[in-house]
């Protein structure tokens, strides 16, 4: 018997109405997506979120009457069970910093939405953090500067460990990375325990703190 497709309840939130209109006609091509809400500005995205209790919301971070960020931290302090994925342009360190600090899920560039915003919300749904590609890479690649402490602990990663945290990252399951990859699901599974074994977390969600962290937010 064929499974349902579960069923995702999504505010968007961003000052552009053609932003909008873009990311509701790929999100609603999912079959049982629904668009419950949208906002143009922070304070709304909040109020929606409070009143509506969306499954998910997708928030730019530069909205007027406070931003992406600010909104995400209201809504999460609420207490909501809403989980937050970062839209943006911007390839910035010290937002992705502030998004990890606030207890967001996911930060997705504007310029990956076409291919990655249905990846990004069904890992947020089933429980896992997403970041786009470039940033996903900017966490695990040492700067040329870095020296000892968590530079030498990344440096001690293999290239297909490498790979795989890239991967899973960006929300891929085992299966998916092992087609990728060209190897066998059992090997992504190896390469995913020893990396987590050297960096002494236990989720995935802790692997991606843990990267963001060591790459991005100054003692």
């Amino acid at each position: 018997m064929k499974k349902t497709p579960a069923r995702i309840r999504i505010l968007i939130a961003d000052d552009h109405e053609v932003v909008r209109r873009g990311l509701r006609d790929l999100l609603q091509a999912k079959a049982n997506w629904e668009i419950c809400g949208e906002a143009s500005t922070g304070l709304e995205a909040v109020e929606m979120a409070g009143r509506m209790k969306p499954d998910i919301a997708v928030l730019d971070i530069s909205m007027p009457h406070f931003s992406g960020l600010e909104a995400a931290r209201q809504i999460l302090k609420s207490g909501s069970s809403t989980r937050v994925l970062i839209f943006t342009m911007h390839e910035s360190p010290q937002a992705v910093a502030e998004m990890l600090r606030i207890g967001a899920h996911g930060y997705l560039l504007k310029s990956d939405a076409a291919r990655y915003v249905v990846t990004a919300v069904e890992a947020l749904h089933h429980g896992h953090s997403f970041l786009s590609p470039q940033i996903a890479e900017m966490t695990i690649r040492p700067s040329p500067d870095e020296k000892g402490g968590m530079g030498e602990l990344r440096a001690e990663l293999t290239s297909r460990e490498t790979e795989v945290v890239r991967l899973l990252a960006t929300g891929q399951k085992n299966k998916q990375i092992a087609f990728i990859l060209g190897i066998s699901v059992r090997t992504v599974e190896a390469h995913r325990s020893r990396v987590m074994n050297k960096l002494g977390v236990r989720t995935l969600g802790e692997l991606i703190r843990h990267l963001i962290h060591t790459r991005v937010i100054e003692p």
